[in-house]
């Protein structure tokens, strides 16, 4: 799949991770067992995760750590494909 075409997919999917105060550690092994199931996940990182870091920077340490490519930010939320 293309990537316009990840992104027409990840429009109706549902949050299923959600990267709080902890960081990006506690939900690593969790993004990583839903992306071996399924293709897109979407993430969502609430304030308290951010810090001084932005959406973009937490998503590219998340797929990196999950060997994952980031499908696109908007706003406080990343789709992830595998």
């Amino acid at each position: 799949m293309d990537e316009q075409e990840l992104r027409k997919e990840a429009h109706d999917l549902d949050v299923t991770v959600w990267v709080g105060k902890g960081g990006i550690e506690p939900v690593v092994e969790e993004a990583s067992d839903q992306l071996a199931d399924r293709e897109l996940i979407k993430v969502k990182f609430l304030r308290a995760a951010r810090g001084g870091t932005t959406v973009e920077e937490l998503a590219d340490d998340l797929a990196a750590r999950t060997d994952a490519t980031v499908v696109e930010t908007r706003g406080n939320t990343g789709v992830f494909a595998r």
